[in-house]
């Protein structure tokens, strides 16, 4: 069994670059809409495609003038699109020292010259009336308000989500009886290995206090390995020999960010349903690697007998996770749950990037 080393986390640290701070000034900060992922340029597109190609059904006559229509169309309205969403992520860290209002009349602006813009193309193609011009305008100004909107939806939703995902980990992370299994421990370590009970308690204290802390946008791979470990430590005192865990970490894939407090609970689940119900115990493995600038999160663990395993869950902490990790990285971020080769395995693959 390797020796499991247990890591700090200093409490009270964010290394996200969210702006906390509930002032005023502070609220004028945040960026109402964010053009810099993928998953929003491949919605932005579709949705501008799919109001061109509505538009073009009126004056067609056939399929192939529709086609043809459409395709003259998007000459000019997917450069446009792009270059939208080219410098409105450009220009992110100036919008975001603007008011709200002033950030969604600056996306309406810029959705006007992306309007002209499109005109001038098809102009290049066909010569465009006047009445063409100020078309284009109002309706580059109309599509980015709809995206603004949208963006600012998605950007919302990331508070109430968050805030209840904060509060179901708590429930399912500080079980009583987990406090109560961990406090029996110490107690009984006290007299026979004091300095065992200390490092017991204090990694206890750790750990809550890393629950209990003030919600960030995100936080390290790095720091998220650092708090498993600590869980596992406190766990590893019950469990003795019947936990084994292995531990194959990347140090480049470090940097990813991630939901705080993600890993600990999958640790969790891999305990109570792997190696808690079997009567020879489990192993648990984590691995992580760095693979063409993308960040793979891997964690497998043993299963019990048919005979010894539980009730199956329900699923929450999972659908948590996926949730979670969807509002951070949007497309970007994958995640696979479910058995194989004999073991269970969660696989999470993220993008090593910094998150706004």
């Amino acid at each position: 069994m390797q020796d499991m080393q247990i890591l700090s986390t200093p409490a009270g640290s964010d290394e996200s670059g969210a702006v906390l701070a509930p002032t005023a000034g502070a609220a004028q900060r945040v960026l109402v809409f964010d053009a810099c992922h993928v998953g929003v340029v491949l919605r932005a597109v579709l949705f501008v495609q799919s109001v061109v190609a509505t538009a073009a059904l009126f004056g067609a006559g056939s399929a192939l003038e529709w086609l043809a229509g459409m395709a003259l169309v998007t000459s000019g309205t997917l450069p446009a699109t792009l270059l939208w969403l080219v410098v409105a992520c450009g220009m992110k860290r100036l919008l975001q020292r603007l008011p709200r209002q002033a950030q969604v009349l600056a996306g309406m602006g810029l959705g006007t010259l992306c309007g002209l813009y499109a005109c001038a193309m098809l102009w290049l193609v066909d010569d465009a009336p006047a009445s063409f011009w100020l078309a284009s305008a109002a309706s580059g100004a109309l599509l980015s308000a709809l995206l603004v909107t949208a963006l600012q939806l998605r950007a919302r939703a990331r508070a109430p989500a968050a805030t209840t995902a904060r509060l179901a980990e708590l429930q399912s992370r500080i079980r009583p009886h987990f406090l109560f299994n961990t406090l029996n421990s110490a107690i009984a370590l006290v007299r026979a290995e004091p300095a065992q009970a200390e490092a017991l308690l204090e990694d206890l204290s750790d750990l809550f206090r890393c629950a209990l802390a003030e919600p960030r946008a995100s936080t390290t791979l790095a720091e998220e390995i650092a708090l498993a470990r600590q869980y596992l430590a406190i766990e590893q005192v019950r469990f003795g020999a019947r936990l084994r865990a292995h531990w194959q970490l990347d140090p480049a894939a470090g940097g990813a960010r991630l939901p705080p407090l993600l890993l600990q609970p999958l640790v969790e689940n891999a305990i109570r349903h792997g190696v808690e119900p079997s009567p020879d115990g489990g192993s648990l493995e984590l691995t992580t690697r760095l693979h063409r600038g993308r960040v793979e999160i891997t964690l497998v663990n043993s299963l019990p007998p048919a005979s010894a395993r539980s009730t199956p869950g329900h699923g929450m902490a999972l659908r948590n996770v996926r949730e979670r990790l969807s509002l951070l990285h949007d497309l970007q971020a994958d995640f696979s749950a479910g058995s194989h080769q004999g073991r269970y395995r969660v696989r999470i693959i993220l993008p090593l990037e910094d998150v706004a």
